[in-house]
């Protein structure tokens, strides 16, 4: 069986197709990586939810490949009618690490720290409210660049990508909430492509499954945005799911954080239920700042 993989074209986009393209060859499938240049790569604005993945669904709709790799943190919780997530592989590191380092700690009074996420920027300001958070865009290879040329005096970058290009070593990880399937892959397909479907579910991994269909009920349940500083991590301790969210504002002024322990059984259940204590809590509030401060 030929399988045609959508993924867009930077090194690290093609890194984590080519784990699952090698996956699938051994289930002797002949694969075709498909590169798809996306809204994103274009520097599409952040209110576009979509903006790393649409291009690759509207080739997935047209027929022109039959399955897309994306970083899972990237699908919004909606998908376009007639696709299906149908896969998710084992999880990598989901943690983000320092580079630059060897931890928040470290860091003087007045550092500069670079991100693109302000999931990251409310969290580090939270704990860290003397530092300067300035934003830092490109790919990992660009932002370590930037590093090294004295621009910042840290920057913060997820483990997964790191380790994905062979780079791991060049980060600390660090204490923060995690956003919403870091660290996993989401493998999406037409939802009436059976045999795809079938070949995807023997490279599903039922624990980063599990949590990531919790986390991503979280984000789905707050109706989160780009501009909306929300962290959701689980994961499963003997028959139990746990999970942690973060929810903030980007200067890390206000924020709340809560944890949940529930049935794995229905994963998605367990996200809402922590969305609406959340909620309950006042996250909405705090999430309609998060938005007022973006524009």
């Amino acid at each position: 069986m030929k399988i045609r993989i959508g993924t867009r074209g930077s090194t690290l986009a093609l890194a984590q197709s080519g784990l699952v393209a090698e996956a699938l060859q051994n289930l002797d499938a002949e694969v075709e990586l498909v590169s798809i240049t996306t809204s994103g790569d274009k520097g599409a604005v952040k209110e576009d939810k979509s903006r790393f993945v649409k291009e690759i669904e509207e080739a997935l709709l047209a027929n022109e490949v039959d399955l897309a790799v994306h970083s899972a943190k990237d699908v919004p919780g909606d998908l376009p009618t007639g696709l299906a997530i149908v896969g998710v592989p084992e999880r990598a590191d989901p943690r983000d690490s320092i580079c630059g380092a060897s931890g928040l700690g470290d860091l003087p009074a007045g550092a500069r720290v670079g991100t693109s996420s302000l999931r990251r920027q409310a969290q580090l300001l939270a704990t860290r409210p003397d530092l300067d958070v300035a934003e830092l865009r490109g790919n990992v290879d660009t932002r370590l660049r930037k590093l090294a040329d004295g621009d910042y005096d840290a920057v913060v970058l997820a483990a997964a990508g790191l380790a994905r290009l062979d780079r791991a070593n060049e980060g600390t990880p660090i204490n923060l909430t995690p956003a919403a399937g870091q660290g996993c892959l989401a493998l999406e397909a037409r939802a009436d492509h059976e045999a795809i479907a079938e070949l995807a579910a023997q490279l599903t991994h039922r624990e980063s499954l599990v949590c990531l269909t919790a986390e991503r009920a979280v984000v789905s349940e707050l109706d989160a945005t780009c501009h909306t500083p929300v962290a959701a991590y689980a994961r499963l301790d003997k028959n139990e799911l746990e999970i942690d969210a973060f929810v903030g504002l980007p200067d890390g002024s206000t924020w709340i954080r809560d944890a949940l322990t529930g049935d794995p059984s229905d994963p998605a259940a367990v996200g809402k239920e922590l969305a609406h204590r959340l909620i309950a809590a006042g996250a909405k509030d705090v999430l309609e700042q998060a938005e007022d401060a973006a524009r």
